[in-house]
C-alpha cells in the first residue's frame, strides 16, 4: 500500500473469525465438495483474502484466527464466558483449519491459540510494532468493537471492511460516549452480552458514560464511591451501593473484556517479532493449486479461486 502524505506506514491486522463466518453464514455463498460436502466458509475467506490483498496491496499484515473457544485462560477467569457459543462439528473445523492455512499459502503472516483470542494476538502484535517507533498506522479489519480499544492515535482505525466503515478515536468517542482505552472500564460496568460478560446490575449506557467522564476509570469510581451520588445521574444515590455490592464482578468483567497485549504462549509456535516479519510474501501458487485439490473444490469455484489468483501481482 502506499505511503500516505506525512509517511505513515499501515500495517493490517485481520480478525479472521468475523468473515469466516459471514462466510459460513451468508446465503450468498455457497461451495461444496465433490462428494457434497460444504466448503462455504473456506470458499468466502479465500476470496475475501485474495481481493483484500489485490485492491488494498499491503504492504505489512497478520491473519489472528480464533482457535480458544471453552480454552481459554478468560474460561478458566468465568465458566459462563461465550457459553452461547457452540463448538464447530467435524466439517466447520476442518474449514477453519484450511482458512489457517491457506492464509499462510497467500503470504500473509497467520497466528492462532488455543490459549489467547485473535484480539490479544492482534494486541500484542499492534503493541509490539509500536515499540519499535516507527511511523505506522494500526489499521484492524473487524467489525468487533472490542477492539477500538487497541486505537491509540489519531491514525490507528477499526475497519468493517465488507461494510465499508472507518472509526476511528474519534467516532468511536461518539458512538460510545468514552475514549477508546476506557472500553474495558465501560464493559466492565454495563457488560456485553455478546460474551456473557454480565457487568454491573442496574449500570447501564448513561449511567457508565457519566462514571467515567466525571471519574475517570473503574479504579478511581470504587476510590469515590462517596462523590457517586452527587453526580448528574438518575438514581445516582442508590447507585453507590449497587457498586459496592458488585464490587468484584465489575472487575471480573473489565478483565474478561480487556486485550492482553503481551501474549506468551509456549505451546503454540508465535513469532511475535519485529514489522518486517509481517511483511507480505511471494504468494505459494503451487501450494494454493495443491490446496484447492486437498480439500476437493469443484471444477468451478476451483477456476475461479485459480482466476483471483493469477491476477494478484507480486508488490
Amino acid at each position: 500500500m502506499k505511503e500516505s502524505p506525512d509517511k505513515l506506514e499501515s500495517v493490517f491486522f485481520i480478525d479472521a473469525s468475523i468473515y469466516i463466518f459471514q462466510s459460513h453464514f451468508s446465503p450468498n455463498i455457497e461451495c461444496f465438495d465433490n462428494k457434497g460436502g460444504d466448503l462455504s466458509a473456506l470458499y468466502g475467506f479465500t476470496q475475501f483474502l485474495m481481493q483484500f490483498v489485490r485492491r488494498i496491496r499491503p504492504a505489512y499484515i497478520a491473519v489472528a484466527h480464533d482457535k480458544s473457544l471453552f480454552t481459554g485462560f478468560r474460561h478458566k477467569l468465568c465458566e459462563i464466558y461465550k457459553s452461547n457459543r457452540e463448538l464447530p462439528d467435524e466439517n466447520l473445523a476442518m474449514q477453519l483449519h484450511g482458512c489457517s492455512e491457506v492464509s499462510s499459502i497467500l503470504g500473509l503472516s497467520s497466528f492462532g491459540s488455543r490459549v489467547y483470542e485473535a484480539d490479544d494476538i492482534i494486541g500484542t502484535l499492534a503493541h509490539n510494532i509500536r515499540s519499535e517507533n516507527k511511523p505506522t498506522a494500526i489499521q484492524i479489519v473487524s467489525k468487533d468493537k472490542d477492539l477500538a480499544q487497541l486505537l491509540k492515535t489519531e491514525e490507528d482505525c477499526l475497519w468493517d471492511y465488507s461494510g465499508n466503515r472507518r472509526r476511528y478515536r474519534k467516532e468511536i468517542f461518539e458512538e460510545f460516549g468514552v475514549l477508546p482505552e476506557q472500553l474495558p472500564d465501560y464493559l466492565g460496568l454495563v457488560g456485553d452480552t455478546v460474551d456473557c460478560i454480565r457487568g454491573v446490575p442496574g449500570v447501564g449506557p448513561v449511567k457508565a458514560k457519566v462514571l467515567l467522564k466525571e471519574l475517570g476509570s473503574l479504579e478511581k469510581i470504587y476510590e469515590n464511591l462517596d462523590k457517586v451520588q452527587n453526580l448528574p445521574i438518575r438514581g445516582a444515590k442508590g447507585l453507590a451501593a449497587k457498586l459496592n455490592e458488585n464490587q468484584e464482578l465489575a472487575y471480573l468483567s473489565r478483565s474478561l473484556a480487556t486485550i492482553v497485549c503481551s501474549v506468551e504462549d509456549s505451546n503454540e509456535s508465535f513469532r511475535y517479532g519485529s514489522m518486517e516479519d509481517l511483511h507480505v510474501q511471494h504468494i505459494d501458487r503451487s501450494g494454493f493449486f495443491s490446496f484447492l485439490d486437498k480439500y476437493d473444490f469443484r471444477s468451478n469455484e476451483k477456476e475461479r479461486l485459480s482466476q483471483m489468483v493469477s491476477k494478484i501481482t507480486s508488490f
